[in-house]
């Protein structure tokens, strides 16, 4: 081949996908997006400068060849090796002639290799409006110009008999049938033999059973499968079905269709003008799983009716994937005829609708196993295996999923019958007992699926079980699956699902606990005043139920938000009250449900002692200096022995405050040992807030003692940090550090750019006080000490 028709290479569709879930992964695994920009940076250790983005763009849409050389570069730099079989030659075939058919480069590559294999028959399978139709007669007509086709009607009831089929085609092809049905098919194997000829046999499925053979009434049809299938015939035949065909006499090559990735979609509105706002198209795309049919039915829905504005048609319709008639025919279809033929398998189809395919895209087989209570256990993956035949089901890497589709019919089919209730509570069980012991942001998640699904049935008070009963867990020996969510920054979606069940959990031992979190959640998102509101209530509790321990807690948790807010000395006094509240407390009798999260006498004595320590080290008691640094080393001590007297938020916290009450105290060195101790403690109980508050704390450590280049460093990694999870008022006060920090060095740009910022922050905060503690530092005035960070 000579150099100007070399189009370069692609990868093959499978090859691609593996290339994109080692993207996904790498993801997860660093928190960030994989950018073109950080790939190139990444494939640098393979080649000098790494690859050009437009480079990478062509490998992972896979439409243009590049050299393999680059593709192994790619592969190599997430892991995977290049082995021949990835790789195919660019071909001259092109969809951009034809505006209805676009995104099929890849899959007419993947076909070209089977036939160049000498595949004689291709069975494209996927679910309705994938494509498989369009993509089989444009593939025979650029081949073959001219090809057969035999129809499989729509119903079961209206098959053509195989034999009048035949008769038909050999009189197409200027054969005369015989007049047995064996002489026919003789003479169109012969006929196969002699000329090369394209054939498509389009929706096979009608004629299909549950077991994905033949149906009786139409056996003969697998004669001419075998015709089809010899090795002798010169022909090619393409077969499209949404479910799969097991005949085991019949040698087939089975070629799953994907969707259409967004790019096809995004082309493909355009060529009927209609603006792609990035946004709306992701999520329809999403939505649809990139169904070629919805593509073409949505388009002109978005043309007609909001004239060709699809972010108005995604904002008004999201909630109803459905809405579309032609739409809810093709799922509807589906869902009926596997209900008819298989009923298991479609109460399988129907209890998965229970799974959200949310914040964790995928469930287990086990998942989809434990669904099958009403199946003998030696049964069950049969089901499952049967969903997949249909196309009805995606897997991966022994994961399954429902597209947003299929699950919106299967959810409400659920709703409807009696086994919505049991379903939840199995799904329920089933995250619960499996979610492992070490807390990541992953596994967190998993474990919460079990409260999306007790909501689900409206049974909250299960709900609310969920994110409060105490676990044991190996590096924290006590752990609630609240505790997680906060420590892993995930602020958010905590105070979005408890606000939605607080006013109706009945118990106030878990109302309380549900009020301190959210208290926590809050402070740490800025929004002061909807804690205060919290700490009230919570105080609330602890005075109508003679509980000192809440009550305690509520005045340590209203004190923060004094500290927050920088108003030191009212914050001071509610520590003192709370002190005073707490002697009287000794012996009081803590139910065993908020046990853990009061913690007992002892452990509440701890809590409040490094309040203590850290607002008189933050306020003029320069005359006490040698008392407050006798308290504190005390107060280490008890802090580093407490185990399991308080919780891992409190003593989190604890190790930062204490490490910032030695800074203001000047012991510079054992600030930085505390604060070390605080960064491997956030480390290994996966404490992020904590993390990078520690991170801070250093931060200002390096510059008091001139190590500019390292505080700078420390500051940047702390504002990322806060900046991922929303810790709105450590980002400001983190700002504000790195301002000083700028301002040290006479980089007056970057410090006015840092303190404006911290302005802004305190401001929405509404934290005057804060605000001016700022503007005195710019003016050269006040103090420069952060909020324990």
């Amino acid at each position: 081949m000579s150099k100007q028709r070399d189009r370069g290479r692609i990868l093959t569709s499978e090859a691609l996908t593996k290339l994109q879930q080692a993207l996904r992964d790498w993801e997860v695994q660093h928190e960030k997006k994989c950018t073109q920009e950080r790939i190139k940076e990444l494939t640098g250790k393979f080649k000098e400068g790494g690859l050009d983005p437009g480079t990478i763009s062509k490998i992972l849409k896979g439409k243009e060849g590049v050299d393999p050389e680059s593709i192994r570069y790619l592969l190599g730099t997430f892991g995977l090796q290049l082995e021949e079989a990835d790789l195919v030659a660019a071909i001259a075939f092109t969809t951009q002639s034809d505006p209805n058919f676009v995104g099929r480069e890849g899959a007419i590559a993947d076909l070209k290799i089977l036939i160049d294999r000498d595949t004689k028959v291709i069975v494209i399978q996927a679910r309705g409006g994938v494509g498989k139709t369009t993509l089989a007669r444009k593939y025979l007509q650029q081949e073959f110009g001219t090809f057969l086709e035999f129809p499989i009607a729509k119903e079961t009831k209206d098959i053509a008999s195989v034999e009048s089929l035949i008769e038909e085609k050999l009189r197409q092809l200027g054969e005369e049938p015989g007049r047995e049905f064996l002489v026919s098919i003789d003479r169109l194997k012969r006929k196969l033999q002699s000329e090369r000829i394209g054939i498509l046999i389009d929706n096979l499925e009608p004629a299909l059973d549950s077991a994905g053979k033949l149906i009786e009434a139409h056996r003969r049809y697998v004669e001419l499968l075998r015709v089809l299938a010899d090795p002798t015939v010169r022909s090619l035949t393409l077969i499209t079905t949404r479910e799969r065909l097991r005949e085991p006499s019949i040698t087939v090559q089975h070629y799953p269709l994907r969707s259409l990735d967004v790019t096809a979609w995004e082309t493909y509105f355009q060529s009927r003008n209609i603006a792609t706002d990035e946004s709306a198209l992701s999520a329809l795309h999403n939505a649809y799983g990139g169904n070629a049919k919805a593509m073409d039915i949505l388009s002109g829905a978005i043309a007609e009716d909001f004239s060709g504005d699809i972010a108005a048609y995604w904002q008004v319709n999201q909630d109803d994937l459905l809405i579309e008639r032609d739409l809810e025919d093709l799922v509807t279809t589906q869902f009926n005829r596997i209900q008819e033929l298989d009923r298991d398998a479609y109460n399988l189809l129907c209890r998965m609708g229970c799974y959200r395919y949310q914040d964790v895209p995928r469930v287990p087989i086990e998942g989809l196993l434990c669904l099958l209570w009403d199946v003998a256990e030696g049964q069950r993956r049969r089901v499952v295996k049967a969903l997949q035949d249909r196309s009805l089901v995606d897997c991966q890497d022994g994961e399954y999923w429902l597209h947003p589709v299929i699950r919106g019919e299967a959810i409400g089919r659920l709703r409807i019958s009696e086994d919505w209730g049991v379903s939840n509570q199995v799904g329920a069980d089933y995250w619960s007992k499996s979610t492992k012991e070490d807390e990541s942001i992953e596994n967190a998640l998993r474990a919460l699926e079990a409260y999306y699904h007790y909501v689900m049935i409206n049974s909250l008070e299960s709900a609310c079980d969920v994110l409060v009963r105490e676990k044991r867990n190996k590096s924290l020996k006590s752990a609630t699956l609240c505790g997680a969510l906060f420590r892993l920054g995930l602020y958010h979606q905590m105070a979005s699902i408890i606000t939605q069940i607080l006013n109706s959990v009945k118990s106030n031992e878990k109302r309380s606990i549900l009020y301190d979190n959210l208290g926590d959640v809050y402070i740490a998102i800025g929004n002061i005043s909807e804690a205060f509101k919290c700490n009230e209530e919570l105080g609330k509790i602890g005075d109508y139920y003679s509980l000192r321990s809440v009550k305690t807690n509520s005045l340590i948790r209203t004190a923060l938000c004094k500290i927050k807010l920088w108003e030191l000395e009212q914050a001071l006094e509610l520590i003192e009250r709370a002190r005073v509240l707490n002697r009287n407390s000794e012996h009081e009798s803590i139910p065993e449900m908020i046990r853990f999260y009061f913690a007992n006498y002892e452990g509440r004595s701890i809590i409040i002692d490094f309040y203590l320590a850290f607002l008189k080290s933050s306020l003029d008691f320069s005359e006490l200096r040698k008392d407050i640094l006798q308290f504190a080393e005390a107060t280490e001590i008890k802090l580093l022995t407490s185990t399991d007297l308080i919780s891992s938020r409190n003593k989190g916290y604890g190790f930062v405050l204490l490490g910032a009450t030695y800074r203001n105290l000047e012991c510079f060195d054992k600030a930085s040992q505390i604060y070390s101790i605080a960064l491997s403690f956030a480390k290994e109980s996966h404490y992020i807030q904590v993390e990078a508050m520690a991170l801070n704390g250093l931060a200002e450590l390096n510059r008091k003692q001139k190590n500019i280049d390292e505080s700078i460093k420390l500051h940047l990694d702390s504002l990322e940090i806060f900046r991922r999870i929303n810790s709105k008022c450590e980002l400001a006060d983190a700002h504000y550090q790195v301002g000083i920090t700028y301002q040290s060095i006479g980089d007056i740009d970057k410090c006015n750019e840092n303190f404006q910022e911290a302005i802004r922050i305190f401001t929405e905060m509404e934290a005057p006080k804060q605000v001016e503690r700022v503007r005195r530092s710019m003016n050269g005035l006040g103090s420069t000490r952060s909020i324990g960070g």
